[in-house]
C-alpha cells in the first residue's frame, strides 16, 4: 500500500514531482495507490495510465481532488478497457465533465473487473447519467457506484427513470448514490417500484435532494417487503413527523434487514423522533441511526438518551450524545455519520474510523 497525501509538504506540490516518485515503484507489485489532492493533471493522468498497463497487482486508485479533466479521463478510460486488477477508482473532484464520464461509460462495457467507481462531483450531465445507467443494464461487475451532484437542469428526472430502468435488471449493484440529483417524491416512487424487482442494493443514499413525507411513505411501503436493503441515507431531505412516522412502522413491524438509518435535517419534531426511538426497541437489526440537525425537544432527547443508556444503541453508532443540566436531558452532536469525513483526512493518526463512515464498516462487516 501506498499513500502520497501531503498538502502541506512542498514536494508534492506539482503532478511531475508526485509521478517522478511513482516511477520508482513501477517495479513493485502495491495493491493500494492513494493520491488524494497532489494536483495532479491530464499529464500525470496520462503517467498513471502507463503505470496501470504495467502494474499488475494494483486494485486500488485514489485521484480524489486533482485537476484531471476530460482528457485525463480519455487516458485513463482507454488503459482500463482491457485491465484486469483494478477494481476500485476513485475520481471525486475532478472536472471530467461530459466528456470524460462518456470515455469512462465506454470503458465499463468493455471492463470486467471494476467493482467500485465514484465520480460524484465531477460535473455529469443528462447525457453521461444515462450512459452510465444504459452501461449498468448489462455490466456484471460494478458493485458500488457513486453518481452524486450532477449538473441537471431539467426538472422531469430522466435521469432517475433510466437509473430505475438499470435497477430492474441490474442483479449485482450492491450501492448506489444519488446525492444531489433533484429527486422528488415521484422519482422516489419510481425508485421503489423498481427496487422491488431488485434483490441486491444494500447501500440506497438519496442525501440532499428533495423527498418529502410522501417519499418516505413510499420508501416505507418498499421496507415493508424489500429484504436485502441494509443503508439508507435520507439526510437533508424534507420528510418531517409524517414520513418518520412511516418508516418508524415500517421499521417496527415489517422488516428485520435494516441496519442503519440516516436522517439528519429532515425537520422532523419530537412526535417523529419518538417513535423512530420505539421502533428501535422493537427491531433489533437496527444499530445505526443519525438524527442530528431536527427538532430535538425534550421528549426526543428523553427517548434518545434512555436508549443510548439502556445499551440498545451505542454511541458510535449515532450522532448525538446525551447530557443534563438542572434535571433537563438534551442531545449534543457527535461527529459521527455514514460519510462524515468523506472529504476529511487526518493529519495525523488512524484514517478511516468507522464510527466516522460507518457506512464503509456496515458493507466491510457484512
Amino acid at each position: 500500500r501506498i499513500c502520497i497525501f501531503s498538502q502541506q509538504n512542498p514536494y508534492f506540490t506539482k503532478s511531475k514531482s508526485v509521478l517522478g516518485s511513482l516511477l520508482l515503484f513501477k517495479v513493485f507489485l502495491f495493491v493500494v495507490l492513494d493520491l488524494r489532492y497532489n494536483k495532479i493533471t491530464d499529464e500525470g493522468a496520462n503517467h498513471l495510465a502507463e503505470l496501470l498497463q504495467e502494474n499488475v497487482a494494483l486494485e486500488s486508485l485514489n485521484l480524489m481532488g486533482n485537476d484531471i479533466t476530460a482528457e485525463g479521463a480519455k487516458f485513463l478510460g482507454r488503459c482500463l478497457h482491457m485491465n484486469k486488477t483494478l477494481k476500485t477508482l476513485r475520481l471525486t473532484g475532478n472536472k471530467i465533465g461530459n466528456r470524460g464520464a462518456m470515455h469512462l461509460a465506454s470503458m465499463l462495457q468493455m471492463n470486467s473487473s471494476l467493482e467500485a467507481l465514484d465520480i460524484s462531483d465531477c460535473d455529469l450531465v443528462t447525457q453521461s447519467l444515462i450512459a452510465f445507467a444504459i452501461v449498468l443494464c448489462s455490466n456484471k461487475s460494478i458493485r458500488a457506484i457513486d453518481l452524486g451532484r450532477p449538473l441537471l437542469f431539467s426538472h422531469q428526472e430522466e435521469t432517475t427513470l433510466h437509473l430505475c430502468r438499470a435497477l430492474k435488471v441490474n442483479q449485482h449493484l450492491q450501492e448506489l448514490h444519488l446525492g444531489k440529483h433533484g429527486i422528488t417524491d415521484t422519482g422516489v416512487e419510481r425508485l421503489c417500484e423498481a427496487l422491488r424487482e431488485n434483490e441486491t442494493l444494500r447501500y440506497l443514499d438519496l442525501r440532499c435532494n428533495s423527498i418529502a413525507r410522501d417519499g418516505a411513505r413510499y420508501l416505507a411501503d418498499l421496507l415493508k417487503q424489500n429484504s436485502t436493503l441494509e443503508i439508507l441515507d435520507l439526510s437533508w431531505n424534507r420528510i418531517e413527523d409524517e414520513g418518520a412516522a412511516h418508516l418508524s412502522q415500517a421499521i417496527a413491524l415489517h422488516n428485520s434487514s435494516l441496519r442503519a438509518l440516516s436522517i439528519p435535517s429532515n425537520s422532523i419534531g419530537s412526535a417523529g423522533l419518538v417513535l423512530l426511538a420505539k421502533a428501535m426497541d422493537v427491531n433489533s437489526s437496527l444499530s445505526h441511526i443519525y438524527i442530528w440537525g431536527n427538532k430535538l425537544e425534550e421528549p426526543a432527547c428523553v427517548a434518545f438518551a434512555d436508549l443510548i443508556k439502556s445499551g440498545r444503541l451505542s454511541e458510535g453508532c449515532t450522532d448525538v450524545s446525551p447530557y443534563e443540566v438542572d434535571g433537563r436531558v438534551y442531545l449534543a452532536e457527535v461527529f459521527h455519520g455514514l460519510r462524515r469525513h468523506y472529504y476529511w483526512t487526518p493529519s495525523f493518526g488512524q484514517d478511516g474510523d468507522p464510527n466516522c463512515n460507518s457506512a464503509l464498516a456496515l458493507i466491510a462487516s457484512s
